[in-house]
């Protein structure tokens, strides 16, 4: 017998609300961190992974998983009707839940000229939102600049990153989580300088 599936929202209407401004806002202020919900019980994802996908996620965008989530996305299937995506580049989200094998930011879907919102955004589970290297962002939605210290990505990440914003307007968005909280890096912030990496 297969274990029950773990709970969805514990307020549906109200934890949807919040976590769908959270990330909107997460997008259109980049570098500010976002507290999200509780843990959702039985539930491996941690809790701001939990709550963006709950809260973006419907029967119409496929989810790719990184290898080894197959709990959790059946999870996800069950509560949202979201369909599994064979391959990044099918995916209108992404749940990577070790950023230190993520794939490559330009295998996923980069949008098109004329639909540069059928891109992927990317959810990337990170071990900090503030004990990373220092970076200095800009761009829309910052004022001046935002130092930003994201742990845990691999070495070449940000090197993807300047050829994702160099594709502008084509190019994926992410949203970091870790723990309950979140921030969001769209294709259109740049960096300006970059500390021990």
């Amino acid at each position: 017998m297969s274990a029950p599936l773990a709970k969805g929202f514990a307020e549906p209407v109200h934890d949807a609300q919040r976590a769908f401004r959270a990330a909107l806002d997460a997008l259109a202020r980049p570098g500010k961190i976002m507290e999200l919900g509780r843990a959702v019980e039985q539930l491996e994802l941690n809790p701001a992974m939990a709550h963006l996908l709950l809260a973006l996620a419907d029967d119409d965008s496929r989810v790719w998983w990184q290898p080894g989530a197959a709990a959790a996305a059946q999870w996800l299937r069950f509560h949202t009707g979201a369909p599994i995506a064979g391959r990044p580049g099918e995916a209108a989200f992404a749940a990577i839940t070790d950023a230190s094998a993520m794939p490559a930011l330009e295998s996923f879907a980069q949008g098109t000229p004329a639909a540069p919102e059928s891109s992927t955004t990317l959810l990337v589970e990170v071990s900090s939102l503030d004990g990373g290297p220092a970076l200095q962002w800009y761009g829309p939605g910052i004022r001046d600049t935002k130092t930003v210290r994201v742990g845990g990505l691999p070495a070449h990440f940000w090197a993807q990153w300047q050829a994702n914003h160099a594709a502008f307007p084509q190019g994926v968005d992410l949203v970091f989580t870790c723990g309950a909280r979140a921030i969001g890096l769209p294709r259109t912030t740049r960096i300006s300088r970059v500390e021990g990496i």
